[in-house]
This record gives C-alpha cells, sequence and structure tokens, in this order.
C-alpha cells in the first residue's frame, strides 16, 4: 500500500498530538521491540516509534528494517521519531481518496 501525498498530510497531522508508544534503547531493534510495533499497530494503526539512536545512518537502518518487518507504511520521521501506519481490518483511520 503507497500511501499519496494528501494522504501523508493527514496522517500527519492526525500522529501531531500523539506521544511515542514504543521506545528503542541502547539494545536496539529487537524481537521483542518488533512485537511490541506490531500490538500497538494493530491496536492503533497509526504510532510513533522513538529511536535512541546518535548515528544517522544506524537511524535510517532502524527505520528501514521496521517498516520492512512490520509492513506498515513510514509516514514521516522527524528527529528521532518515526511514525508507522498500518491499516487493519477494521479501518479505524479513514484515509482521503488519493
Amino acid at each position: 500500500m503507497n500511501l499519496s501525498t494528501k494522504q501523508k498530510q493527514h496522517l500527519k497531522g492526525l500522529a501531531h498530538s500523539l506521544k511515542p508508544v514504543v521506545l528503542l534503547g541502547a539494545n536496539g531493534l529487537t524481537e521483542a521491540v518488533l512485537a511490541e510495533i506490531e500490538i500497538a499497530l494493530n491496536h492503533h494503526e497509526l504510532i510513533k516509534v522513538k529511536i535512541a539512536s546518535e548515528d544517522r545512518e544506524t537511524k535510517v537502518l532502524i527505520v528501514d528494517a521496521i517498516v520492512r518487518e512490520t509492513g506498515a507504511e513510514k509516514v514521516q520521521v522527524i528527529g528521532k521519531t518515526l511514525i508507522l501506519f498500518r491499516q487493519t481490518e477494521e479501518r479505524k483511520i479513514e484515509l482521503p481518496r488519493k
């Protein structure tokens, strides 16, 4: 599922008031962290993940791995915060048309 620019803008607006639900610590991306992200995506559809990595290249690799493993869409990365979206069967968040 590819999000259009209009849909990403809509999701960014919705995500603005959200707090990060998953925090990546010093251990980095583990199976447990991926499991937490899966649970959060299934429950909320739109989540923020805080990545505690100082190195820019490492952060990009972590973001790519999260997107690949979860099958979620990367909406935006601001600083150390990643915004992810994955629609569930219930479609809790209604996206604007492309």
